[in-house]
């Protein structure tokens, strides 16, 4: 498990062609063709400011009396007291660009902003303008400076996910206890994690109670009540009591390692506007270089009057105006910012591009049980049936329920509460979306849907029955019907109304449950349509429908949390899953994981969307919109080289500050 994320628009001359070819290497830091400076946290150290400012103060106390005294300096013998102070300044803020600039010409890798700075500077030395070439590469590399800040922010939204990875773990050997790593912890093994310390794997408290802090996996800030029997998740942070914990899964399949997982890899996917920017600056690029070399050749073969010098100066300062370097860096970072800002409400994006396709969503489909319900249920009420009694019955059911892991199958188990001898049961056998069929005591026992009873023709009375049931048979005779009850979850109606509000079209929700209990499920929440009693195939089919007629540019997400609803998932344009209880499968299978099961967070998830595009297409707009004008002013020679270091960097900085509002 790798644990550091790599940005890998870390460095405003990565950019044109080049570097968005790299673009989806995001661990691959090292081999990164395009990198064009040497700081340490670019090579996985951390961010230090410190280092970075120490060679600026060097550049500026070369740079700064040389502005003062050049008058006096350019009169020295051969100009050498100019050259003695500007060209040091000149090498220390500019030597990375004209290394990574030479690199990429050896490689063939020409148009890139490292060969517009290189020729524009070096020309500027030509000319003998060596203020204006020291100063395009001093604030240019305090751009970078800027640009590294931006990133280093971006990174702390989520670095409270990354410092919950837990170092150790307490096992529980003969009566002592050890420190170990979590990776060495076998499922099964018994684990203390005492108070103020990190829960390192998923298991159940079998010994004391506490308050654990969820905040890192859910977003949530207020402490949860936990206690015997509970399942706790690795990553927590145990807040009061002393716990003992029985492990049930391994740490490379613990939440937490899950939730590393799907924050380091967030960057692999590019959204579409980042996509543009490759296309446009494959093609800007080059363009510019050309016009530029236009400029400096042209005016004076065809105007009178017009020197080479001049126009290859106002060309010059075409090509550091032109410097796509706002562009490149802030938009990957506003789309890093929104995942990141996203991650700290409890909202894990796999990647920017799942941020784009939720700016379009039109339909929001949503899963019942676990979704919009607690999935918690609880037996209400049991009817016996030809000769059987509740307790016979429930005992029956248990008995049959005893190996499946489906929360009604549990709500059974919890309500019998004796113990089951899972050697009387054999030839157990699940029925995809009708229930159960085993040998109990040698009788074939069914349990499931009234569906299951039709399809093995049971003869029964009460097809239409409100609420959750689950119906018996034993030996092809019906034995009667449990009723089982589940809860809305507090913020499933704000849920579907913010969604309305936000301007989505339809909401949907699809059920494997009966008509009844979907209908007034939908009236309560106030859902536009949907579909009951489907089984998982049923459900994509489904899917395909409301895909068919989302329109030309709507999308379709789906929002579930059980393991049949991984392909459904997997179907949509946006699968979203509950991460807190829903399955592995599920949570693997989606594009955005929600740590906090809340449905409401479905639609702070496309407000997020939103704010992120709108901030993206800002900083491309502004960027644009100011280096025409520039452009067109050094074309003019109204625009010296100051205004074009402003054109570029100054517009650079602006855009990765905007860029930073995602994380907010």
């Amino acid at each position: 498990m790798k644990r550091k994320i790599h940005l890998e628009s870390s460095g405003c001359s990565n950019c044109g062609h080049a570097h968005h070819e790299n673009h989806n290497h995001v661990h691959n830091h090292n081999h990164d063709e395009n990198h064009n400076h040497d700081h340490n946290h670019e090579h996985g150290g951390e961010f230090n400011l410190k280092n970075e400012v120490l060679p600026l103060i060097v550049i500026l106390s070369l740079y700064v009396p040389g502005v003062i005294f050049e008058d006096q300096l350019h009169n020295t013998f051969y100009s050498i007291g100019e050259y003695l102070l500007f060209i040091p300044a000149y090498l220390l803020s500019g030597w990375s660009v004209l290394k990574t600039a030479g690199r990429n010409i050896l490689r063939g890798k020409v148009f890139d902003e490292t060969f517009l700075m290189t020729v524009a500077t070096l020309g500027a030395i030509a000319i003998h303008k060596l203020p204006e070439a020291v100063g395009v590469m001093l604030f240019y590399k305090i751009g970078e400076l800027f640009q590294d800040i931006a990133v280093s922010r971006s990174r702390n939204s989520i670095k409270a996910l990354l410092e919950v990875r837990p170092d150790y773990a307490n096992i529980q050997i003969e009566g002592e206890l050890k420190k170990v790593s979590p990776e060495t912890v076998n499922v099964g093994d018994i684990i203390v994690v005492k108070p103020g310390e990190k829960i390192p794997l998923d298991g159940e408290i079998i010994d004391g109670n506490s308050q654990v802090d969820t905040s890192a996996l859910t977003g949530e800030s207020v402490p949860r009540t936990v206690r015997l029997g509970e399942t706790v998740l690795a990553g927590m942070i145990n807040k009061m009591g002393v716990l003992s914990i029985r492990v049930t899964k391994l740490f490379d399949e613990s939440s937490i390692a899950k939730i590393l997982d799907l924050v380091q890899n967030a960057k692999s996917k590019k959204a579409e506007t980042e996509k543009f920017i490759t296309k446009f600056a494959r093609y800007y690029t080059p363009i510019v270089v050309f016009t530029s070399l236009a400029v400096a050749i042209l005016p004076p073969l065809f105007i009178p009057g017009a020197t080479s010098s001049e126009w290859i100066y106002r060309a010059l300062i075409l090509l550091v105006i032109s410097c796509p370097c706002g562009l490149v860096i802030s938009i990957p970072l506003g789309y890093f910012g929104g995942v990141g800002g996203a991650a700290r409400r409890g909202i894990l994006v796999k990647g920017s591009t799942f941020l784009d396709t939720l700016n379009a969503v039109n339909t929001v489909v949503f899963d019942k049980t676990g979704t919009l319900t607690k999935g918690v249920f609880k037996v209400v009420k049991i009817v016996p049936l030809n000769g059987w009694n509740d307790e016979k019955l429930l005992q029956l059911a248990a008995k049959v329920e005893s190996h499946s892991n489906h929360p009604i199958a549990q709500s059974i188990r919890k309500a019998y509460g004796g113990k089951i001898d899972e050697f009387e049961m054999r030839d157990y056998e699940e029925i995809a979306g009708y229930g159960i069929r085993a040998k109990v005591e040698n009788r074939v026992v069914i349990a499931g849907s009234d569906r299951l009873l039709h399809r093995e023709n049971i003869v029964h009375d009460n097809c239409q029955l409100e609420g959750t049931v689950i119906h018996l048979a034993v030996d092809d005779i019906y034995a009667g019907y449990i009723v089982i009850a589940d809860e809305l979850k507090e913020d499933a109606r704000l849920a579907i109304q913010e969604i309305k509000r936000m301007g989505v079209e339809r909401t949907v929700m699809l059920t494997g449950d009966n008509q009844a209990i979907a209908s007034r499920i939908a009236q309560q929440l106030g859902i536009d349509t949907y579909e009951a009693e489907l089984l998982p195939e049923e459900k994509v089919n489904a899917i395909e429908k409301l895909l068919s007629t989302a329109g030309k540019h709507g999308k379709v997400a789906f929002v579930g949390d059980g393991i049949n609803d991984a392909p459904v998932i997997a179907r949509a344009d946006v699968g979203i899953a509950m991460g807190g209880l829903g399955s592995d499968a599920a949570i693997e299978t989606a594009d955005i994981v929600i740590m906090t099961d809340a449905p409401s967070k479905v639609a702070e998830a496309i407000q997020i969307a939103r704010k992120t595009r709108t901030i993206v297409w800002q900083n491309i707009g502004f960027a644009l919109a100011i280096k025409a004008v520039f452009i067109g002013l050094g074309i003019l020679g109204i625009a010296t080289m100051w205004e074009a270091v402003f054109a570029d960097v100054g517009v650079a900085m602006l855009a990765i500050l905007n860029a930073t509002r995602a994380m907010k």
